[in-house]
C-alpha cells in the first residue's frame, strides 16, 4: 500500500517537472527571454526576419521563434529551432534594433489585444508571441487564412467554436516519454480529439477554403484513440469499471466491504447511544469514528483519533470495524494500482501516437490563431491588404487609423481617432512631416510602422478602401528620447547609437538576399526629430545628409522635424516630399490631420502666444526671424495653406454640386419611369377592352354558325351563302385580334456573351461575380459571388459596364416529312394557313372552327388545342372518328406541339 502511494507520488512530480520544461516547439517565456537580457515581446521579429537581424543577434535568440508550427514549416525558423540554445550576456551586446523598434511601436501591446480573440490558452500564448513571417509569400497565406476563417466566422451559427479543444502538448509530451498521465487529462485529449474532428467538418471545402482546407487535411483525429479514452474514462477523469473486468470485480468487492462497515457502525450507533455525544458518524485520518463522551471512553473498545477541544468529547474507531477499515485500505490501495494500470495502457496509446498529436496541437493553434486574427481585423473594422512583392511598390493607405487608439477609443472611453492617409509613389524614399508639436506626427510614423507589421502578420488594417503596400522585410524606427543617465547618453548620443544600428541592420539586409539571387525586401525606417538635440545648424546638415543615405538604401523613409532646411530638399531632388500637420490658426489648436505637398510651420509663437507668454517676448522673437528670412518662409507657407484651403472649399463645392446634380438626375429618371409605367397601363387597359369586344363579335359569329346549321333544307342554299358571311367576319375578327395582340419587348444585346473567368453583375443582388461555367444551351451560368456558388439564367446578368447578354442562337432544325397521303396535294408541314388554334373554346365551338378548316383543306390539318385536363382533346377525338372524311387522327411531332397539338390526315 505504501509502494503504490509513493508511485503515485513519484508519477505527479514527473508530471509537474515535464509542465515546468518548454515544451517541444513553443518558446520560452517572456520572464526567461528577459533573463537572457533580450527583451521578451519582439523576439520573434529577430529571427522569423533573417534580413533585419545580424548574425551576432541570432544566436542569441534561437528560441524565439520555435512554435509548432515553425518546426515543421522548413522555413529559416524550423532550422534555428534544432539549433542549441545559446543565451546571450545582459551586458555583451547592444539590443538588436528590430526587436527595439517593436516595442517602441508598442507591438506586445497589440499582441495583447490580438490574444483577447482566441479561444484557447495556447491560442493565447500563440497571439501574445506574434511571429513576423519571413517570406512574403508566408504573409499572404495567413491573410489568406484570415479571409477564409472570417467568411465562415459569419456563416457558422454561433460563430466557429473551439470549445472542448485543450492544449495537450504537456500530456502528449510526459506519455512519449514513458510517463503516466492522469484521467483528467487524458480525457481533457479525448475532448479535443472531438473537437478538432468537428473543427475539420466545419472546414473542409477546398472550393470556398483552400489554404485552411489543405491545412485540416493533414488532421488526423484518431478516433479509435478517442474512443477507447472515452470508454476508459468518465467524466471527471475518473477510470470507469468498463475499463477492466479485474477492476469492476475488485470494486463490487469494496463496495460490499464498505455496506458491511456501514452496516456495523449503523449498529453500534444504536448499542452505544447513550455514551455518544452525537449520533453521527464522523472521520479522522480516513477513519470512521464515533463521537464519545470523555467519562464513556473506556466502555468503547476501540483505537482514539481524536479528541475535541474542550476535552468532553473522544472521537473513537470502534475494534469492531478496525479490521473491515484495514481491508477496505488494502481493497483501495489495490484499486488504485489497478488504475494506474489503466491510465498507464491509455497513457502508452497516446505516447505511440504523439507525432500525430504534436501535428494535430500545432493545426488547432494555428486555426485558433487565424480566427483570432479575422475576429480582431473584423472587431477593428480592418480591410484585407494588398501585399506586393515587389519592394519598390506604392504605399496606399487610406484613412488609417491607429489600432491601439481605436482599443482605447472603444474599450477605454478615449477620444475619437483622426485618421490619416499615406499615398507614397514608387518613385519617392523620402517623406518629411513638419508642424506644430502635439500635431500628430509621431502618431503617424507608428500608424504607418504598426500598418506593415500587421500586414506581414496576416492582419487585416482599419483603414478605407483597400490597403496596398510592398511586403516589409525590415521594420526600423527611431523614436522617443533616448537619454539616460546610467549610461551616460545625452538625447542626441542616444538617437545617433540607435541611427547607427538601423543603418548597420540595412547594410546588413540588403547583403542577406544577395546570396540567395533575390531581390532586397522593402525596408521602412522610421526616424522621429531627425537632427535633435544639438546645435540646429549642425543638426539640420546632418539630418538632411542622413535622409539622402537612406533614399539610396531603403524603401520609405519618414522623418518628423522642425528643422526648416529638410523641408527644401522636395525642390532639389524628386525622391524626397513634404508632409505636414493641420494647425487651425484660429483655435491655435492642431487638426491631427496630414496634408501632403506642402510643408508646415512649427507655429512656436502662436502656441507660446496662446500658453500666455508675456507679448513683449513675443514681440522680440517676431523682430529677430525677420533678418534671417524665416518669417518670408513662414508667409510663403501660409500663403501656399491658404491656397490649399480654397482649393479644398472649390473641391467640397463642386462635389457638393456633383451630389444634387446626381439626385436630381435620379429624380428625372424616376419621374420618366413613372409615366413610361402610367403609359402602358393605358394602352393595357384599351387591348383589353378591345379584346373583351372581340370576344363578344367572336362569339356573336359562332351563334349564329351554329344557328345556320339548323336550318332546313329548303334554305339551304341561301345559308350556306350566309355561313360564308359569318366565316369571312370570323376571321377578319381574328386577324384584328392578332394585330392588337401584345408584342413582346425586344432589347438589343448587342451581341455581348459572357465566357468562362469574366466578371459579371448578378442584377437581384446588385454584386459582381465570376463566371465558373456555362451550361451547354448557353442559358445558364455557374457563377461564385463572394463565398457563394450560384446557378443563375443568362437574363439575370449583366456586363460590369451595363452590357446586356445576346441569347444563344438555336441551332438549325432540317425537318423532313414524308408523305403518308400520296393522293393529298397539300403541303405536310405545319402552316399558318393548315393550322386551327382553339384553346380556350369550348367542346361544339371547337368542332365549328376545325369544320371550317377541314372544309377546304387539301392535306393535313394541324389543330392546337392544349393539353389542361384533356376535355376538349377528348371531344375533338370523338367528334373526328365519326366524319367519313377523316382518314386518321395522332398526335402532333414534339417540336410541332406534341400532346398539345392533333394532326387530322382528310382522305
Amino acid at each position: 500500500m505504501r509502494v503504490s502511494q509513493e508511485l503515485q507520488v513519484d508519477a505527479r512530480s514527473a508530471m509537474q517537472a515535464v509542465a515546468a520544461e518548454p515544451v517541444a516547439g513553443e518558446t520560452l517565456l517572456a520572464s526567461e527571454t528577459l533573463l537572457a537580457g533580450v527583451p521578451a515581446a519582439p523576439i520573434a521579429m529577430s529571427v522569423a526576419a533573417p534580413s533585419v537581424v545580424g548574425a551576432s543577434s541570432a544566436s542569441a535568440q534561437p528560441e524565439a521563434s520555435c512554435e509548432p508550427d515553425a518546426r515543421r514549416s522548413g522555413s529559416p525558423a524550423a532550422e534555428a529551432c534544432d539549433a542549441p540554445v545559446e543565451r546571450a550576456e545582459p551586458a555583451s551586446a547592444e539590443p538588436d534594433i528590430a526587436a527595439e523598434t517593436l516595442e517602441l511601436l508598442e507591438w506586445p501591446r497589440l499582441a495583447d489585444h490580438l490574444a483577447g480573440f482566441a479561444g484557447t490558452e495556447a491560442g493565447r500564448r500563440h497571439c501574445r508571441r506574434l511571429r513576423l513571417p519571413a517570406s512574403p509569400s508566408e504573409s499572404l497565406g495567413l491573410l489568406a487564412e484570415t479571409t477564409e476563417l472570417l467568411a465562415l466566422d459569419g456563416l457558422v451559427e454561433g460563430g466557429i467554436s473551439f470549445q472542448g479543444v485543450a492544449d495537450i502538448s504537456a500530456t502528449v509530451l510526459l506519455c512519449a516519454k514513458g510517463g503516466c498521465a492522469g484521467g483528467e487529462e487524458l480525457l481533457s485529449l479525448a475532448t479535443t480529439l472531438a473537437a478538432a474532428r468537428r473543427l475539420r467538418r466545419q472546414i473542409d471545402d477546398p472550393q470556398l477554403r483552400p489554404v485552411c482546407s489543405a491545412l485540416v487535411g493533414e488532421l488526423r483525429t484518431l478516433p479509435e484513440l478517442e474512443q477507447r479514452l472515452h470508454f476508459c474514462l468518465e467524466e471527471g477523469g475518473r477510470v470507469a469499471d468498463r475499463a477492466s473486468a479485474e477492476l469492476a470485480g475488485l470494486r463490487r468487492r469494496l463496495q460490499a466491504a464498505l455496506a458491511e462497515r456501514r452496516e456495523r457502525l449503523q449498529e453500534l450507533l444504536r448499542r452505544y447511544a447513550p455514551l455518544l455525544q452525537d449520533t453521527v458518524i464522523s472521520e479522522r485520518s480516513g477513519r470512521p469514528v464515533l463521537a464519545v463522551k470523555a467519562g464513556a471512553a473506556g466502555q468503547v473498545k476501540g483505537l482514539v483519533h481524536d479528541s475535541s477541544a474542550s476535552g468532553m468529547t473522544v472521537y473513537i474507531e470502534p475494534q469492531a470495524v478496525i479490521a473491515l477499515g484495514n481491508r477496505l485500505r488494502e481493497l483501495q490501495g489495490e484499486e488504485r494500482e489497478l488504475e494506474r494500470a489503466v491510465l498507464l495502457e491509455l497513457s502508452g496509446l497516446v505516447g505511440e501516437e504523439a507525432e500525430a498529436l504534436q501535428e494535430l496541437q500545432r493545426i488547432l493553434v494555428r486555426l485558433d490563431a487565424g480566427l483570432a486574427r479575422a475576429r480582431y481585423g473584423a472587431w477593428l473594422g480592418g480591410v484585407r491588404p494588398e501585399l506586393a512583392d515587389d519592394p519598390e511598390a506604392a504605399f496606399e493607405l487610406r484613412d488609417l487609423r491607429h489600432p491601439l487608439l481605436l482599443w482605447q477609443q472603444r474599450r477605454e472611453g478615449g477620444a475619437p481617432v483622426v485618421p490619416v492617409t499615406v499615398r507614397v509613389g514608387p518613385d519617392l524614399r523620402v517623406v518629411a512631416i513638419t508642424g506644430p508639436n502635439t500635431g500628430g506626427k509621431t502618431v503617424t510614423l507608428k500608424s504607418l510602422g504598426l500598418a506593415a507589421l500587421m500586414a506581414r502578420a496576416g492582419l487585416f488594417l482599419p483603414c478605407g478602401g483597400t490597403p496596398r503596400l510592398p511586403w516589409c522585410g525590415q521594420v526600423l524606427a527611431d523614436i522617443g528620447d533616448e537619454q539616460s543617465l546610467q549610461q551616460n547618453l545625452s538625447t542626441f548620443s542616444g538617437h545617433i547609437r540607435r541611427i547607427a544600428r538601423i543603418l548597420e541592420a540595412l547594410a546588413k539586409g540588403a547583403d542577406l538576399p544577395a546570396a540567395a539571387a533575390d531581390p532586397a525586401p522593402a525596408a521602412l525606417v522610421l526616424l522621429d526629430e531627425v537632427g535633435a538635440g544639438t546645435d540646429p545648424t549642425e543638426g539640420s546638415a546632418l539630418a538632411g545628409a542622413l535622409l539622402r543615405h537612406l533614399a539610396d538604401r531603403a524603401r520609405l523613409t519618414v522623418a518628423t522635424t522642425h528643422f526648416g532646411e529638410l523641408k527644401a530638399l522636395k525642390y532639389a531632388d524628386s525622391r524626397f516630399e513634404n508632409a505636414s500637420v493641420a494647425f487651425d490658426v484660429e483655435t491655435l489648436s492642431p487638426t491631427y490631420r496630414l496634408q501632403w505637398g506642402i510643408p508646415g510651420r512649427s507655429n512656436a509663437l502662436a502656441i507660446a502666444s496662446r500658453l500666455g507668454l508675456d507679448p513683449a517676448v513675443l514681440a522680440v522673437a517676431a523682430a529677430q526671424l525677420e533678418p534671417g528670412g524665416e518669417g518670408d518662409v513662414n508667409r510663403v507657407i501660409e500663403g501656399l495653406e491658404q491656397e490649399r484651403q480654397r482649393q479644398q472649399e472649390a473641391a467640397e463645392a463642386a462635389a457638393a454640386l456633383l451630389a444634387r446634380t446626381e439626385l436630381l438626375h435620379e429624380e428625372l429618371l424616376q419621374r420618366w419611369s413613372q409615366q413610361k409605367e402610367q403609359s402602358a397601363e393605358l394602352q393595357e387597359q384599351r387591348r383589353q377592352r378591345l379584346e373583351v369586344s372581340i370576344r363578344e363579335g367572336q362569339g356573336e359569329v359562332r351563334r349564329l354558325i351554329r344557328r345556320l346549321r339548323t336550318v332546313g333544307q329548303e334554305v339551304r342554299a341561301g345559308g350556306r351563302v350566309a355561313g360564308e358571311t359569318a366565316r369571312q367576319a370570323g376571321q377578319r375578327l381574328r386577324r384584328l385580334e392578332q394585330q392588337h395582340r401584345p408584342m413582346a419587348e425586344r432589347r438589343d444585346h448587342g451581341g455581348w456573351r459572357p465566357r468562362v473567368g469574366d466578371r459579371i453583375r448578378l442584377l437581384a443582388l446588385g454584386k459582381a461575380a465570376e463566371v465558373l461555367a456555362i451550361s451547354d444551351d448557353g442559358r445558364e451560368l455557374t457563377v461564385r459571388c463572394g463565398v457563394l456558388r450560384l446557378t443563375v439564367d443568362l437574363a439575370a446578368i449583366e456586363g460590369l459596364h451595363g452590357e446586356k447578354p445576346a441569347p444563344p442562337e438555336p441551332p438549325p432544325q432540317v425537318r423532313i416529312r414524308s408523305r403518308r397521303s400520296p393522293g393529298s396535294r397539300g403541303p405536310e408541314v405545319r402552316t399558318e394557313g393548315n393550322t386551327v388554334d382553339v384553346r380556350g373554346l369550348r367542346v361544339h365551338e371547337a368542332e365549328a372552327a376545325v369544320e371550317e378548316r377541314l372544309r377546304g383543306a387539301n392535306g393535313p390539318v394541324w389543330v392546337i388545342h392544349g393539353i389542361g385536363t384533356g376535355k376538349l382533346k377528348r371531344g375533338l377525338r370523338e367528334w373526328l372518328s365519326g366524319l367519313p372524311w377523316v382518314e386518321r387522327v395522332s398526335d402532333a411531332e414534339q417540336g410541332d406541339g406534341g400532346p398539345g397539338c392533333s394532326v387530322i390526315w382528310v382522305k
